[in-house]
């Protein structure tokens, strides 16, 4: 239903033009100034303020002062009830605002902005339960409960999970039992305090969401890799490096696997440096024709921009900023393999299975 159309069947229901093309105009803008609302709209300046203060005694929104008059839109639930009262092109109208509320179809844009925690939960639930390769979440207590079913629905398909857990503001958490993560997440993580919601779903899907007492509330859903490489370095450097693990089943021995190139480079450059090579599996894509491949062979090298100190027991993650890459050769031909958005590479690992050591 269009803007107009909505507007005259809210008309029929009983709002007289002006408070129609206001409430719809809040709808659309989400928490707004008076005079945002007038601009946009038809509703001239100085009837602006009666509008807006008789949609609130109809409440259908709220009005509140932040420097200057500003309104938000209530939820719903009065407005459904009204128009479902009425007859068929009631109804629709009712459907119509109710979907304007909660959420933009998210299937139509690249780029969506929400205004409730809920639909950036539940939009993320579906993209979890469809999920193919990797997962990378950070969430409360509350939140893994409410997407508990979804993550253990993508484990059951062998997606990777990584999650961190961390506390609500102002509030104490009890952290899911081991029995729990196990049955919801690859590894799992604590960070002692509170962040933004934050879930990257194949390398491709973004939900982030500021934590619960942001001035600002609001979602963003993203269909993009580029802006989910982005966060992928704010998972991996604010939520993920230095924080107390939780639990893990990845295993030091192989077999092994791993969904980030830089864990794997890290993991096998110890034995690299004592001439320990390793029998490897690929499954990824070619950089240039972007086909899907897997290939097997045996990790002879690695390559990486920064620059190693013999003294660290691990590389860190600042060393593997850059480019990160391995060797592997097959009975056929040599391949470099890089991770997510390889460019330079011929394939972009998207797991790598570390299946046995071999001697160089």
């Amino acid at each position: 239903m269009e803007s107009e159309k909505l507007i005259e069947t809210l008309e029929d229901a009983g709002l007289s033009p002006y408070q129609a093309d206001a409430y719809v105009t809040l709808l659309e803008l989400g928490a707004s100034s008076a005079t945002d609302i007038a601009k946009a709209s038809t509703v001239p300046d100085p009837r602006i303020y009666d509008v807006l203060r008789s949609l609130q005694e109809k409440e259908y929104i709220e009005t509140y002062k932040q420097n200057s008059l500003h309104a938000r839109a209530h939820a719903p639930e009065q407005v459904l009830s009204d128009l479902r009262d009425r007859a068929t092109a009631f109804e629709s109208a009712a459907d119509e605002i109710e979907d304007r509320w909660m959420q933009p179809d998210i299937e139509a844009h690249n780029v969506s902005i929400v205004k409730r925690m809920d639909t950036v939960l539940t939009q993320a639930a579906d993209l979890i339960r469809s999920a193919t390769s990797q997962i990378q979440i950070g969430l409360t207590p509350a939140q893994f409960d409410e997407l508990e079913p979804a993550l253990a629905e993508a484990k059951a398909n062998g997606v990777d999970i990584k999650l961190c857990l961390f506390p609500k503001i102002d509030e104490s958490a009890t952290v899911p039992a081991t029995d729990r993560l196990a049955e919801t997440c690859t590894e799992a993580r604590w960070r002692k305090v509170p962040s933004p919601f934050l879930a990257l779903i194949d390398r491709s899907w973004t939900f982030f969401s500021p934590h619960g007492s942001s001035t600002n509330q609001y979602g963003v859903i993203v269909n993009d890799r580029t802006h989910a490489y982005v966060f992928h370095w704010y998972f991996i450097s604010v939520l993920w490096e230095v924080h107390e693990e939780l639990y893990t089943e990845r295993s030091t021995e192989p077999p092994t696997s791993f969904v980030d190139i830089r864990h794997c480079v890290r993991s096998i450059e110890p034995y690299l440096d004592k001439g320990i090579g390793f029998d490897a599996t690929v499954t990824g894509f070619d950089t240039e024709t972007g086909a899907e491949v897997e290939v097997s062979g045996k990790i002879t090298g690695i390559t990486y921009g920064g620059i190693s100190d013999d003294d660290e027991e691990n590389l860190p993650l600042a060393q593997l900023a850059g480019e990160a890459s391995i060797t592997l050769e097959t009975d056929d031909t040599t391949y470099t393999v890089g991770g997510w958005g390889a460019m330079i590479e011929d394939l972009e690992a998207t797991r790598i299975t570390i299946n046995d050591y071999i001697e160089r």
